[in-house]
């Protein structure tokens, strides 16, 4: 394993950043993540990126990029700097999986659907071995060592992965070649120097993957923390997958404060703001990320 530099070891100017997909407009699940991490970036005094995670045109939703930077203003989460959307980032994902494969970090995977299900949860590394090349389409796995990855998150404590028995090689470049979402992400948290990352409690699992990838590549590694997500009344994460609703934004400052009550800091009734950038700058002023709950998911209904 590549020894890598450690942020905590520097003195770096925070950087945050809001990452959605454009697979539709953000609903309040989305935004709870999105307010998040506005609130930690602003109150310790950094910047806050928004970035567009548009590498998969099948799921993309038409005019949903624009649709989600006008919700954003809307609300009052103004980012810094130009959005940064993947789609313009495939050389530099291609530079990297080079290095990757001139290292010997990859190898090609034919291995369809059916196989994988059989070997149960975690990737058996059936293709690692293999002599002849695949003879149809394949991806691109990275391969794994039997090493502990430990993540102090900020929200939810200390949290430990071994990614070789846990996660298995784990994939960079898809089948459709396009590329993964784990290459992809941390290929531009380096390159947008972000230091801190507060996500959905639902990618906590990712990384430990992120983090083996980063000290593959020697970059740094941002500090993460995992707010807890909204499920509906069948257990499943709040998402344009299971039909959630776009929020509404007729009420902009109950919309943030219930945003805020959500994430733990006890807002001032809304009657006592006008705005919702008003409902934010009260929240960028008492935020308080240890109030967070820690729980992994909550019902939509405890929001009613």
């Amino acid at each position: 394993m590549m020894s890598k530099p450690n942020r905590d070891d520097e003195i770096l100017p925070y950087v945050g950043r809001f990452a959605p997909s454009p697979t539709g407009p953000l609903h309040f699940g989305s935004l709870i993540a999105a307010v998040a991490s506005y609130l930690d970036a602003r109150a310790n005094g950094g910047r806050w990126l928004v970035r567009m995670e548009d590498l998969d045109p099948p799921r993309e939703a038409p005019g949903a990029a624009e649709q989600i930077l006008q919700q954003l203003t809307t609300l009052g989460l103004d980012w810094d700097g130009e959005v940064l959307y993947q789609s313009s980032r495939l050389d530099a994902y291609t530079e990297v999986l080079a290095r990757l494969q001139e290292g010997g970090f990859c190898y090609n995977c034919d291995c369809t659907r059916s196989q994988i299900k059989a070997m149960g949860a975690v990737y058996n590394g059936a293709c690692r071995q293999r002599i002849t090349p695949p003879q149809q389409e394949f991806a691109i796995r990275l391969k794994t060592e039997s090493v502990k990855i430990n993540l102090d998150d900020f929200i939810q404590g200390p949290y430990q992965q071994n990614v070789g028995i846990e996660t298995g090689d784990f994939v960079v470049r898809r089948k459709d070649n396009l590329f993964a979402y784990q290459l992809a992400v941390v290929v531009d948290d380096e390159y947008q120097g972000i230091t801190h990352v507060i996500r959905g409690f639902d990618l906590i699992d990712s990384s430990p993957r992120q983090i083996f990838l980063q000290q593959r590549l020697q970059y740094h590694t941002p500090r993460y923390g995992h707010v807890p997500v909204i499920v509906n009344e069948m257990g499943q994460k709040l998402s344009k997958q299971h039909f959630a609703a776009p929020i509404d934004l007729k009420n902009a400052a109950q919309l943030i404060h219930q945003t805020l009550q959500f994430l733990g800091q006890s807002p001032p009734q809304p009657t006592q703001f006008a705005t919702a950038q008003s409902q934010l700058q009260w929240g960028i002023e008492n935020w308080d990320i240890q109030a967070v709950p820690k729980l992994a998911n909550i019902p939509q209904d405890k929001l009613e």
